[in-house]
């Protein structure tokens, strides 16, 4: 996603250089959208008024963060890091206390509309943190996000995208269940959401995604790993606070039999898969 996301940057008059563990991904971006290319997160930093990072989980983060190699080892005072990462609180919460004591400010800024929402610049970002960064860091982000809005304190990000998480994975396994339903009865699925989707039932994954559920095709996104990896951040979340997720956690068992079907890769809407087996 930080592809694209570098673009919009670019696009928008931005001087940009690119780090990626894949180099030649940075060279192709480079060939792409101009700019330049860092050998290491730290060099990318170098005289940065802001970076942006955009990787896999907790130990990415702070591979590219924390190392000998790290931004916050390239970034000057006053510069700020702003991590896309769907993480964990309380890594953000590291990465604030860290940076704050090089003079460096720090928000955790989640993102929600996946692969086509970077590609598009129509991203909505939760960011969590101190109220003047967020001030300084908006209107950057605005690049590629159709949404930036300011939740609370750090960590305040992560959790909001938790919950984003929360009301997708529920949300699909009824319409899957309603699309296998439906199939079952007898009935036409076109008509059925033609007429629903106008209703109360209405949302982004039946308008989007029903007739590639119904047709068996799964290769639209977000894939069901890494959908598994934010359940497991959503649930850890929930053991430390509380929180009831019984329908989350019977979802991600869902999501572990698509695994185990060999849907490791594929998009989110892939839970109605295990229901036509």
């Amino acid at each position: 996603m930080g592809y694209p996301m570098a673009g919009f940057l670019s696009k928008a008059g931005h001087e940009v250089v690119v780090y990626n563990r894949s180099g030649s991904k940075a060279e192709s971006w480079t060939r792409q959208y101009g700019g330049r290319s860092a050998i290491t997160p730290a060099a990318a930093a170098e005289d940065a008024n802001i970076v942006f990072c955009c990787v896999g989980n907790d130990d990415d983060v702070r591979d590219v963060v924390f190392s000998e190699h790290g931004a916050l080892n390239g970034i000057s005072p006053g510069g700020i890091i702003v991590d896309h990462t769907t993480a964990s609180a309380s890594i953000a919460r590291e990465i604030h206390v860290r940076a704050a004591e090089k003079a460096v400010g720090f928000l955790d800024a989640p993102v929600s509309g996946g692969q086509a929402g970077a590609e598009n610049g129509q991203l909505t970002v939760m960011i969590g943190g101190d109220p003047d960064v967020f001030a300084r860091a908006a209107p950057v982000i605005g690049s590629y996000a159709k949404a930036v809005t300011h939740i609370g304190p750090t960590g305040s990000g992560q959790l909001a995208k938790m919950v984003n998480q929360i009301c997708i994975a529920g949300l699909v396994q009824g319409l899957s269940e309603g699309l296998h339903f439906a199939e079952r009865a007898g009935l036409e699925a076109a008509v059925v959401i033609d007429s629903i989707s106008r209703g109360a039932a209405q949302s982004w994954q039946m308008e989007n995604r029903w007739q590639t559920m119904v047709d068996g095709e799964f290769d639209f996104g977000f894939a069901v790993d890494w959908m598994r990896k934010d359940l497991r951040i959503a649930l850890e979340e929930a053991s430390r606070n509380g929180a009831k997720l019984e329908v989350t956690e019977l979802v991600d068992r869902f999501y572990a039999e698509v695994q185990a079907m060999g849907g490791s890769r594929w998009d989110t809407s892939s839970l109605i898969a295990r229901l036509k087996k």
